[in-house]
């Protein structure tokens, strides 16, 4: 940019992939607050469980000053809907022709396989391409254990999955998907 007596500064833009995600999970935190205030579904997002280290106090109260993560969490979401538990993960990713699996930890793949096991309803919701998908936890385990892959291929969740329409409210109506699918 140039400004008054040929000042030139140049910005750089920083990309950070740390908060790639929020923007789903706005979207979805919205979503949730709209199925509970309609008495449609009961669905929250898990707190990931920390261990606190040292705290100290100022004028807000207690501050966390130094903690770990206890353990490996699970599925971002859980909750209930016609009766039926709910346990899915939002996931993020700029690559255009595929979802890489690495995004996908091997705890979280075995959590979707208990869930399925004990008759609960598992997915993940992937922003990709512009676009929300719902791909059924089904499907997710289907590909893992018949492909040698590192990624799933975006011609397979266009064929598997379900584009989430966008709305005012809710803002990704996930519920539709689910019924389509189990209801």
């Amino acid at each position: 940019m140039n400004y008054p007596n040929k000042i030139k500064k140049e910005f750089k833009k920083v990309i950070s992939h740390s908060n790639r995600g929020m923007d789903l999970e706005d979207l979805i935190n919205l979503s949730n607050t709209f199925y509970l205030e309609e008495d449609i579904a009961v669905i929250y997002k898990k707190p990931t469980p920390i261990t606190i280290v040292d705290a100290s106090f100022d004028s807000h109260g207690r501050v966390i000053t130094k903690a770990y993560f206890k353990e490996p969490s699970t599925l971002d979401y859980n909750g209930i809907y016609k009766g039926k538990y709910i346990d899915f993960d939002a996931k993020s990713t700029q690559n255009k022709t595929s979802f890489p699996l690495s995004n996908l930890h091997e705890h979280q793949y075995q959590h979707m396989i208990n869930v399925i096991n004990h008759g609960g309803i598992t997915f993940l919701i992937i922003s990709m391409n512009g676009e929300y998908y719902y791909l059924d936890g089904h499907d997710i385990i289907d590909f893992i254990n018949n492909n040698e892959r590192k990624s799933i291929p975006f011609s397979y969740i266009e064929e598997k999955g379900y584009i989430i329409e966008k709305k005012i409210r809710p803002r990704l109506d996930y519920i539709k998907v689910i019924d389509k699918i189990y209801f």
